[in-house]
């Protein structure tokens, strides 16, 4: 059986990328995804739960979407009732792809960022 507490102090459990992505799909819970994401400054709202849902089934009936493209477009599809995508980017300000997949503990889709674009330094 999973124990929450040790996976919330046990750091190697929650090893991720460098973006915050975890690698072990079965170590996220609902109770990581509210420290990931008050960590990232957001109080959880019934519809941020909605979309974190969303992006956790629609992984584990389809696996990894295409894009981060392909898979805002689906967001927006489902939730957004043809009024943009503003919506989604209120509920998640680093971005519904990236900043949503993380707290759902779902890998980064291909194409979500382009490091070669710019430079941080």
């Amino acid at each position: 059986m999973l124990d929450i507490n040790k996976i919330i102090k046990d750091e190697r459990l929650l090893e991720s990328d460098p973006e915050g992505h975890m690698f072990g799909l079965d170590h996220w819970s609902p109770l990581v995804a509210q420290h990931l994401a008050e960590a990232e400054g957001i109080v959880l709202t019934d519809e941020h739960w909605e979309i974190i849902i969303c992006l956790r089934e629609r992984y584990r009936h389809h696996g990894q979407a295409g894009s981060a493209r392909e898979l805002l477009h689906e967001l927006e599809e489902r939730f957004c009732n043809g009024e943009g995508r503003k919506k989604l980017y209120e509920l998640f300000t680093g971005g519904p792809v990236s900043q949503g997949s993380r707290i759902a503990g779902l890998p980064l889709p291909p194409y979500s960022s382009d490091r070669s674009f710019g430079s941080m330094e």
